[in-house]
């Protein structure tokens, strides 16, 4: 039952935030403090339901040089339902505030907020940067970031935009977001993968594809390590009978974590394989080569595709003594330090003064999740990301009656679900900064849209509205609360 759902199912993101930014003369950072009241609903079922709360608290410092940061996080039970990790789970939360901070800092200060931020990114020259706040960024290339994403943009052309906007009675404001989010979960992962005699190849994992296209990704990734042709692999996972550990699919981490995982278990299908090859071969393991799928005696033509050493595995008298049968290996993978996801947003919208109607005009992404092993399905977790955290913004709310504690949005015809309509095409760029700290490069796509897009969109609006001396409104920024906003400051102006 959908009202049964909406009125028992975790919410997220109820926080009131109260916070400041110290400058010096020269604008640069010196301290951000924070003080955040956190909603976890009518009770505490589970520790998990504390996690965004917590979570935040390490990635406030964002992509900047901030020289001191202060955070209190009050915890509070309420009347409303539970609230617990959403995606981003506390990042949208930490980038939002600093954003909306270093908007509201370019304001009193007169400057231009592309300026202030520029002048207090972290430097490529400084990383490995230690945040003192928890984390040590170890990648990533922040000024470049913005740099694209503005040129993307044509952020330089905004103004005559705008007064194309004025002349059609509208307001049109343009919104950045450098963000940078921690993409970690729990540090251990597996992944298997078994060479049939006949050459297909069966790739399980321990994390848990429900929609990000790990079947693809995972293949094409055995594929560029193993040169076996996808369409001879079968790809299993949430299975026990089939791998007995594995920790699913949550905080961004499958790529950098499973991916990892699958690295290892293809690089011991390879040593295994060349300790077949030499043995078959009758050549020293240290002269056979494994490259394209084959393993080569070096200088020679002497050679055994990845397919044959398969079907040899599985007979004893073709293994080194002592060598268990077939072409099977589980890679695990522990991982030594989270990673860091980043990236720039720049969002442009025009609003109706008659109505507070928002029509998103342009949307522009760069981001930064390492390396990417599939552009397509990367881009896809990146809109989809992007159209949750606008959805918080435009949209969505929870309304609960203040006499009686009734829910009133207990259904889609009450509560304001985002469509593809309320939307623009998304131009992303990917800006691929390999991590340091797992084989693979990964540093984990699935989240770093939704912790951008919800700074840069309130940016724009208020932007929009900044002509009418609108400094804040409370998120969502409906239609209604924008109309309203408009006519007190017509009442005021007018006054």
């Amino acid at each position: 039952d959908r009202e049964e759902a909406i009125l028992t199912d975790n919410q997220a993101r109820d926080n009131v935030t109260h916070a400041a930014l110290a400058l010096d003369e020269n604008e640069k950072f010196l301290a951000l403090k924070v003080r955040t009241k956190a909603n976890l609903g009518a009770y505490y079922a589970t520790d998990r339901l504390a996690f965004p709360a917590i979570t935040h608290i390490g990635v406030l410092s964002g992509p900047y040089t901030t020289g001191v940061i202060h955070d209190e996080i009050i915890l509070q039970l309420t009347n409303t339902n539970q609230t617990a990790p959403y995606r981003g789970a506390g990042r949208p939360e930490a980038a939002y505030v600093l954003e909306r901070m270093v908007e509201l800092a370019a304001q009193k200060l007169g400057t231009n907020s592309r300026d202030l931020r520029r002048k207090n990114l972290i430097p490529n020259s400084s990383l490995p940067y230690n945040t003192g706040f928890m984390y040590t960024y170890d990648s990533g290339e922040f000024e470049e970031n913005m740099d694209i994403c503005l040129k993307e943009s044509d952020y330089d052309g905004f103004e005559e935009r705008r007064k194309a906007s004025s002349n059609n009675g509208k307001l049109r404001g343009i919104g950045l977001s450098n963000t940078i989010e921690l993409a970690q979960g729990q540090p251990t992962e597996s992944a298997s993968i078994n060479i049939k005699r006949n050459g297909h190849v069966e790739i399980v994992a321990g994390t848990k594809d429900f929609g990000q296209g790990h079947s693809t990704v995972y293949k094409q990734m055995v594929y560029s390590k193993l040169g076996i042709d996808t369409d001879k692999m079968v790809f299993k996972d949430g299975d026990t009978e089939d791998l007995s550990f594995g920790h699913g699919s949550f905080g961004s981490r499958s790529m950098f974590m499973g991916g990892s995982a699958l690295f290892n278990a293809a690089n011991q299908i390879i040593e295994k394989g060349k300790e077949i090859a030499a043995h078959v071969l009758e050549a020293a393991l240290g002269d056979i080569n494994f490259e394209n799928g084959e393993f080569t005696i070096v200088g020679t033509d002497k050679s055994l595709t990845i397919e044959e050493i398969a079907e040899l595995a599985n007979n004893t008298e073709n293994l080194p003594e002592g060598m268990e049968t077939g072409l099977f290996e589980t890679g695990i993978y522990e991982a030594s330090a989270p990673t860091f996801p980043n990236g720039c947003h720049v969002c442009e919208l025009e609003i109706d003064k008659e109505t507070g109607q928002i029509e998103l005009l342009r949307y522009t992404i760069v981001d930064d999740v390492g390396r990417v092993i599939n552009p397509l399905t990367l881009k896809g977790q990146i809109h989809g990301g992007v159209v949750q955290g606008l959805g918080q913004v435009f949209l969505e709310d929870l309304i609960y009656d203040p006499n009686d504690g009734q829910m009133l949005t207990g259904s889609f015809m009450d509560y304001a679900m985002p469509r593809a309509s309320d939307f623009c095409l998304f131009d992303v760029t990917s800006n691929e900064v390999p991590t340091t700290t797992n084989p693979v490069g990964a540093k984990g796509g699935g989240e770093c849209g939704t912790v951008g897009s919800v700074a840069a969109a309130m940016n724009a609006i208020l932007d929009a509205l900044s002509v009418l001396n609108i400094k804040h409104l409370d998120l969502p920024a409906t239609p209604q609360k924008i109309w309203e906003a408009i006519n007190v400051s017509n009442q005021s102006q007018n006054f």
